[in-house]
């Protein structure tokens, strides 16, 4: 979950905390026999829990159940206990258990058959946080304005783990990917223009550790493949300011991000405008779209000041 920390000035900053533990570190290298790590990804929610087990405090249950929630996707809505089971490797007894409560709460229910889905009510989950963070609710009517001037769907996203997470989006009529976007989305942060920048101003240990594990899957023939390379366009985005992603996540779409800044100049999250390619060429991004992200971007992050 976000927490609010302290910034030097005593002004509460928004902080996403990392999802690559310690101990995901320490169980990746023992996994692995070797000094590399593997990706995030590859370590399920199981082998996560197992890692805090020597830990009193820690709640093997309430973490089960959590792992189950994140196991639905947009791509897997409907899933039975088997397939839960093997989505997190957390055995189908424990599973069982963990669905029953969920729907005795009434945040998870069944069909007929024996699919399991999420329930209406686990937004309620979000909304606490979606109306205490400053950022997500003074954002909104930013993106609203972008949206209304350019004509494109314009979102915010923070750095989770080893992707992005939308936590505010004011989107149009025209569709630009294969998947709906919305508040909670999740996308790998290498091969899109908000992860890009939120990576690009990470403290150098925190990239470095990023580009050691990350696993990179080109989805296009687009799409930046080797860490190496990663790490120039990394450079070169610290340098400009501003990131432009063209088709490597998905042909067709376009988009162009800049940093959102706190007081302190820290980045807290990332602005973008997302197109198709066949509507907006690579320059008129820069000369059109890049002017009203900068403005919003500065805009948000005085009210973020106040």
């Amino acid at each position: 979950m976000p927490v609010a920390s302290k910034s030097t000035t005593g002004t509460p900053r928004l902080r996403v905390p990392k999802t690559s533990t310690a101990s995901d570190k320490r169980l990746a290298k023992e996994s692995a026999g070797s000094e590399s790590l593997r990706p995030e990804h590859a370590i399920s929610a199981a082998e996560r829990i197992e890692a805090w087990s020597g830990d009193p405090n820690f709640m093997t249950s309430l973490a089960r159940g959590i792992a189950v929630i994140r196991a639905f996707t947009q791509q897997k809505r409907r899933l039975t206990i088997s397939q839960l089971s093997q989505r997190t490797g957390i055995p189908r007894a424990a599973v069982r258990r963990c669905l029953y409560t969920l729907a005795q709460l009434g945040y998870v229910k069944a069909d007929e058959g024996k699919d399991f889905m999420l329930s209406p009510r686990i937004l309620s989950l979000g909304h606490a946080y979606l109306s205490s963070t400053p950022l997500s609710s003074t954002a909104q009517p930013l993106l609203d304005r972008v949206s209304d001037n350019l004509h494109e769907a314009s979102s915010i996203a923070l750095l989770e783990g080893d992707d992005i997470l939308y936590v505010a989006r004011s989107s149009t009529n025209r569709r630009i990917m294969s998947v709906d976007l919305g508040i909670g989305t999740r996308l790998p942060a290498y091969c899109t223009s908000m992860g890009r920048v939120l990576l690009a101003y990470l403290p150098p240990a925190e990239q470095d550790a990023y580009l050691a594990r990350v696993k990179m899957v080109q989805h296009t023939p687009r799409t930046i493949p080797t860490p190496d390379k990663l790490r120039r366009e990394l450079d070169g985005i610290r340098r400009a300011g501003y990131a432009i992603v063209d088709q490597e996540l998905e042909i067709g779409l376009r988009s162009i991000a800049v940093p959102v800044r706190d007081q302190a100049g820290a980045v807290v999250a990332a602005i973008n405008i997302g197109t198709h390619a066949s509507r907006v060429t690579l320059a008129e991004m820069e000369k059109t779209f890049l002017p009203e992200l900068e403005a919003a971007a500065n805009e948000l992050g005085s009210l973020l000041m106040a």
